[in-house]
């Protein structure tokens, strides 16, 4: 997956349910960027739900579409702040 410049980062860690491939239209636009990482100190959350970080906020939700969703309404929230 191609990251982009990362003014607004998605962080994952490599055991949750959501993966890079979900995020594949959000990391389309490039001022974002995604990192997975073995682990991101979250203990068991990633089990128990889809969850991301977007510029250090925690993102989660019941399902992985509509964790998507708050995802990448954050990262317009992320952005907004930068214009």
């Amino acid at each position: 997956m191609e990251e982009g410049i990362g003014l607004v980062l998605i962080e994952l860690c490599d055991y949750n349910q959501l993966t890079p491939e979900h995020l594949k239209k959000i990391v389309s636009r490039p001022e974002v960027a995604v990192m997975s990482y073995d682990c991101l100190n979250r203990c068991g959350m990633c089990s128990m739900c889809p969850f991301a970080m977007v510029n250090g906020t925690r993102i989660f939700a019941g399902t992985i579409d509509a964790c998507v969703e708050k995802i990448s309404h954050q990262v317009d929230v992320e952005l907004r702040k930068l214009s």
